[in-house]
Order: structure tokens, then C-alpha cells, then sequence
């Protein structure tokens, strides 16, 4: 019975694939390894810097619109557009931050709105200016919040900042909506416009209300007075968030020495927050912008205070905390900044391509040699095949198919395409074909031999 024998493999069939068709092969995994890490790395690791980034400021006007339009215009030098959104303050502005619908980047937070809040998914870049609150009143000799019990107090709009720190400093007086003093939704000018009509006993003022003209304008107004904490270490022991900032006599108007004696004041401070996927490159232009738009002197700050790596509410960044410590880096500061983000980012492929691609290229040529020796042995296999076969006690039938087999090998051989560096290995194949052969060739004479 004849027994069934697999066909020669296609390689035998097929033997003159060109040499390129080996290296291609070799290569190819290797090429998308490498470009796969390299991907991997730029995508997680070091991503390019937006283009267009968005903060929420404030009202119109505001002293939270003129940062940010300052800002802007710094960015704008480095080829980065700032979009600019109106708000109602600190408050909106957190909202905006924590809402992922809201695509708002980065905001002017006043210290003290997040208190109970989550703010994990955000980072503080450093604190730009004070905030202090300015507390003026119609008559005088009043030193402490609980003297306004019972009074009309205008203490901001609803969803101000204004209003959110000055419920918190009368609730730590006693005084709380619904009890005898009368909360009233005004600011700025409006506060001071009913102060001065007397439609308010005092106005707790902040932020843009604080401007010199408009202190020095209630200041000369006779029956106008302005508060001086003098619990403020206990304030800021009380509120973490809260700073002492102190009005020197004659700050306001040196020739009329107005304010007479210091004025002792208690706020807290604006902070740059942002999200905490906030490209470092582009935290590193923010805080660059702060120090050009921030950092001159005023009537609460001395030059170059701020910004400043003091946060309270949020966690500082550590993008920040390393501008703060050593500035800019090499490549930022001696190149413009798209050319420097490019060259940064090659740097970081650096690691991966020494600790990973480099090593990978390596095994091409392991790859090569396996590709090319794996096809001799091959045919090694289909030879020991045969001689198994021809060892055994088979029929001239048989012997005959088992030469047909090494025949198509060797005509596959005469076809077979054999890189230089290989040929002592192919011809030593051709050698052992031959050394089969002289198994079956005795087996074909025996039956010529028996007929003499």
C-alpha cells in the first residue's frame, strides 16, 4: 500500500526570492517597533505645546481683563493666542476650571473660593497680586467687624469674590445673613455711591474697588472712614489664605499724608490656576507674562513681588516651583520658543531611541542571518526525511518517488539564491544532497543486478 507523502514545501517550489526580499523582511519588524516606542513617547511622554490656550478673567474693565489682555500680548510674541473669556470673578471662574465642557485652560482664582472644593484635577502657577479688603464706614473709631452689628453693609454682588470673603470675616464676628445686620448685593462704585448717600453704613470693597482715586475720593469726604485690623495675625492665623497688607501713611496722597497712620489690612491673594494637563512649556510663558505684567511696583506690592511660588487653595506645580527656583531653560532662553519646543522634544526621544531602538537595531542583522540560515535547514529537514524513508525496507515504487523528491530539491538548489556570506553552507547542502542520493541509488541497481 502506497503511503501518502505531504508536497515539498513552497519555499522548494519557490526558491528565488531576491535578497532585498530577506533584508525587508528583517527590517520591517524592527522599523515598526521603533517607530511605535517613538510614538508612544511623544504622545505621553513630551506632546507639542497648543497653540491656542483659554483663561477665564473677570468683568469688563476689570483689573482681571487688563492681566489677561497683558498676558496676551506676551504670548502672542511667542506665536501662542490666548483667548480671553468675560466672568463674574472667582467664582465662575473655578467653575469654569473644574467643568471639562467649559475647555477653559487656566483662571484668576482669588484665595479662599475653593475652600470644601476638589480641586485634585488643578495646579496654582503662583500668586500675582493681593487682594486685600478695604473696609469704610461712616463715622470713625471703629477698629473691629463686629462694631458693624446691626448696620447696613454692602458687601458685593452675589457670586463675587467681594462677597464670598466678607461673609466669611463677618460670620467669624457673629454676623450672618438674617440677623441684625443688613447684607447688601453692591460693589464698587455702587457700594460707595449708597456709602456716601448714606442708603449704607459701610462697604466692604475689593479687588477694582480699591484703586487709589476712589479710596482718595471717600477719604475727603467728611464722615468717611476706613477700618484698620488690627486683629490681622489673628486673621491670617485663622485663614490660612488670607495675607496682612498694610496702607503706609501718606501712600495715598503724600502732601495731605493721607491715610494719617498706617492702615493694617487683611486679603487674600490672586492665583494663576489651571488644569493639571497645562503643557510646562506653556506654563513657563504664563508665569513669564506674570513677571512682565505683575511684577512692577504698585500701591500694595513692591517691584518684582510678584508672582510668587506662594499658593494656598491649590497645590502648586511642579513645572512652576522649577521656574521659580531656576528660571527658563537653556533652550528656551537662547532660542525662540517653537524652535526650542521642537528641540526640546528631541532631546526627550533621546532615551528611548539609546535605551530601546538603538539596541533593536542590533538584531537586523541577527534577523538576516536567521531569515537565510532558517531556509538552508529547511531543506535539511525535507533531506532527513528521505533518508529515513530510504533506510527502511521500501519498494522500488517508493525509491523511485523518494528520488523524484530529492531530484526537485536539488533542481530547487540549482534555482536558490544564496547571499555570498552563506555559500560555504549551501554548498555543503549540495554536498549532503549528493551523500543522499548514494542511499538510493544502490536501491534502484538491485533489480538490474538480479537479472544477470
Amino acid at each position: 500500500m502506497r503511503r501518502h507523502r505531504p508536497p515539498l514545501p513552497h519555499f522548494m517550489r519557490d526558491p528565488s526570492h531576491p535578497a532585498w526580499r530577506d533584508i525587508a523582511l528583517s527590517t520591517l519588524p524592527v522599523a515598526l517597533f521603533c517607530i511605535a516606542v517613538v510614538a508612544l513617547v511623544v504622545w505621553l511622554v513630551d506632546p507639542a505645546p497648543p497653540r491656542s490656550i483659554t483663561i477665564s478673567a473677570g468683568p469688563r474693565d476689570s483689573s482681571f481683563m487688563q492681566m489677561a489682555e497683558g498676558y496676551r500680548a506676551i504670548l502672542a510674541r511667542n506665536g501662542v493666542k490666548l483667548k480671553i473669556l468675560e466672568s463674574d470673578g472667582s467664582v465662575e471662574n473655578l467653575q469654569r476650571l473644574l467643568n471639562p465642557k467649559s475647555h477653559v485652560d487656566l483662571a484668576f482664582v482669588q484665595g479662599g473660593i475653593a475652600q470644601g472644593i476638589n480641586t485634585d484635577t488643578l495646579m496654582s502657577l503662583g500668586s500675582v497680586a493681593y487682594l486685600p479688603i478695604v473696609v469704610f464706614y461712616r463715622g470713625n473709631g471703629l477698629s473691629q467687624l463686629s462694631d458693624l452689628d446691626g448696620k447696613r453693609i454692602a458687601i458685593g454682588r452675589v457670586g463675587s469674590g467681594t462677597r464670598e470673603l466678607s461673609l466669611r470675616l463677618l460670620h467669624a464676628n457673629g454676623m450672618d445673613p438674617g440677623g441684625d445686620a443688613t447684607f447688601l448685593p453692591l460693589d464698587g462704585l455702587e457700594a460707595a455711591t449708597a456709602l456716601v448717600s448714606d442708603r449704607a453704613d459701610a462697604a466692604m470693597l475689593s479687588g477694582d474697588s480699591t484703586t487709589r482715586t476712589l479710596m482718595l475720593r471717600l477719604l475727603n469726604i467728611p464722615g468717611i472712614s476706613v477700618m484698620s485690623f488690627e486683629e490681622a495675625s489673628a486673621y491670617t492665623r485663622i485663614f490660612p489664605y488670607l495675607e496682612g497688607v498694610d496702607l503706609p501713611p501718606g501712600v495715598l496722597d503724600l502732601r495731605r499724608r493721607v491715610p494719617q497712620q498706617t492702615v493694617h489690612l487683611v486679603g487674600p491673594t490672586v492665583e494663576i490656576v489651571a488644569r493639571n494637563t497645562l503643557h510646562p512649556a506653556i506654563s513657563d510663558l504664563i508665569i513669564e507674562a506674570a513677571s512682565e505684567v505683575n511684577g512692577v511696583p504698585g500701591l500694595l506690592q513692591r517691584a518684582g513681588q510678584f508672582p510668587s511660588p506662594d499658593a494656598h487653595d491649590f497645590r502648586i506645580s511642579e513645572d512652576a516651583t522649577r521656574y521659580y527656583k531656576s528660571g527658563k531653560s537653556f533652550l528656551y532662553r537662547t532660542l525662540p520658543f517653537w524652535l526650542a519646543s521642537v528641540a526640546d522634544r528631541l532631546l526627550v526621544l533621546l532615551l528611548p531611541l539609546a535605551v530601546l531602538v538603538f539596541p533593536a537595531l542590533r538584531a537586523i542583522p541577527a534577523l538576516y542571518r536567521w531569515r537565510v540560515r532558517s531556509r538552508i535547514y529547511r531543506y535539511y529537514g525535507a533531506l532527513i526525511a528521505i533518508e529515513r524513508d530510504a533506510l527502511k525496507h521500501t519498494s522500488e515504487e517508493e525509491r523511485v518517488a523518494l528520488i523524484n523528491e530529492l531530484d526537485e530539491i536539488e533542481r530547487s538548489l540549482n534555482t536558490l539564491r544564496m547571499p555570498l556570506a552563506y555559500a560555504d553552507a549551501f554548498y555543503v547542502l549540495r554536498e549532503h544532497v549528493g551523500f543522499v542520493r548514494m542511499h538510493l541509488m544502490p536501491a534502484r541497481r538491485q533489480p538490474q543486478n538480479a537479472t544477470h
